[in-house]
């Protein structure tokens, strides 16, 4: 069945024009003007309204196993809840156990995956190398320049973090205040930085994963300025939430927001909202990894054993355009490079993803940037029992997702 999307303003990264959009199975089949419509083709009214590419979170963690227990939301309902915001692409995690290998891992979490609502891609995490004298950072870059793949780092030195956590705990800060304390900027600026010096010495490129800090953002943008390939991703959350929710005398509320690399203090995250605006970070994801309460509670005693993550899949796009471009940090096409296309061309699915052009897959949200609501737990869609957005008012959200041409 034909679907026309008729009378909004279309916006891509490139820019935006008043047009319609003509959507046959579940291709885009046409753009412009005064479309004809086939007889029984399905009218979706855009009055009004910014006609934009569906978001694609490239950084999910779907019913993930992990600190003894597993992310409350699986991929149909973490799907579900981004389409409701816009979002019609995830790009997961696969994480292999011990020993085990990359595509069984894989099998595992395409299996999952089958129940999702939208599309889905994964990224593959390398948590071991099986030759005994091999360095493993440097042999997965060294495989992935064989293979023309592109390597992503989540950058923090896990002995600096385990040494800290110690220091720390032994002092008798046990509470999820120990969690910052234990990875400071310091922490996730070494690690980028070698990484990237790594990455420079092989030649390959790089994909840096929830910048954070300062720290970091200067070592992406010295190596981007120099020439070198590097990609660095921001998290809508980390981009307005500070440190200050660690010291919630309520310790659920303060368990929630443990996730890695943590919040930073208000100077980082001017720094990341420059570095937006600059280009030097490229995409915005989530981290989208939930953990209700009781789940929490496993670290009552000792922060080192709350389960790290938060949930954000539903609210990203609505929170950078109400922070972003209502606030004149971005404009229209730059929130839909930074939520869609710019990703799209990273991880290769572009032009099938992250555009609105013929042959590109109808996947499409109508975006009312008038339309406002009050972010909360007792209203969302994620499978969690807690937003970190709580009573947060954000205007500009989306009124109809398609994914594949379908309205979801």
């Amino acid at each position: 069945m034909a679907l026309l999307i008729q009378g909004g303003t279309v916006v891509t990264a490139e820019g935006e024009a008043r047009a319609d959009i003509l959507c046959e199975g579940d291709t885009i089949a046409a753009v412009g003007a005064n479309l004809e419509v086939p007889t029984g083709t399905e009218i979706v009214d855009a009055g009004g309204c910014y006609v934009m590419p569906g978001g694609i979170d490239p950084h999910t963690h779907m019913e993930l196993p992990f600190m003894g227990t597993v992310a409350s939301e699986d991929f149909f309902s973490g799907t579900s809840a981004g389409a409701v915001g816009g979002t019609t692409s995830i790009i997961d995690f696969a994480i292999p156990g011990p020993q085990q290998s990359l595509l069984e891992a894989y099998q595992n979490w395409r299996g999952w995956a089958e129940k999702a609502a939208t599309d889905y891609s994964f990224h593959v995490a390398v948590t071991w190398w099986d030759m005994c004298d091999d360095e493993t950072l440097v042999n997965s870059f060294k495989r992935s320049q064989e293979l023309g793949a592109i390597a992503t780092v989540h950058a923090e030195n896990g002995e600096l973090v385990w040494t800290l956590q110690k220091d720390i705990f032994d002092k008798g800060i046990h509470g999820p205040e120990g969690h910052p304390l234990s990875r400071p900027p310091e922490v996730e600026g070494e690690a980028a930085n070698r990484a990237i010096r790594i990455a420079e010495v092989l030649g390959v490129p790089l994909y840096v994963v929830h910048t954070s800090c300062i720290d970091a953002l200067e070592a992406i943008t010295r190596a981007r300025l120099e020439g070198q390939r590097v990609f660095g991703e921001v998290l809508a959350q980390h981009l307005v939430i500070n440190d200050s929710v660690y010291r919630n005398p309520d310790w659920e509320q303060a368990a929630h927001y443990v996730m890695s690399p943590p919040f930073r203090s208000a100077e980082h995250q001017d720094a990341l909202w420059k570095g937006l605006q600059a280009g030097m970070l490229q995409t915005t994801a989530t981290d989208h990894c939930c953990f209700c309460t009781p789940q929490k509670a496993a670290g009552k005693d000792d922060f080192r054993l709350i389960p790290n993550g938060t949930a954000g899949i539903e609210d990203r796009m609505s929170v950078l355009w109400h922070h972003g471009v209502r606030t004149g940090r971005l404009t229209p096409s730059e929130f839909v490079a930074v939520t869609s296309t710019n990703s799209a061309k990273i991880f290769n699915i572009h032009p099938k993803k992250g555009t609105l052009s013929v042959g590109a897959d109808a996947d499409i949200v109508v975006w009312d940037p008038n339309r406002s609501r009050t972010i909360s737990k007792e209203t969302h869609r994620q499978n969690i029992d807690f937003n970190i957005y709580e009573g947060m008012e954000v205007t500009g959200n989306a009124l109809v997702t398609l994914s594949r041409g379908t309205v979801v």
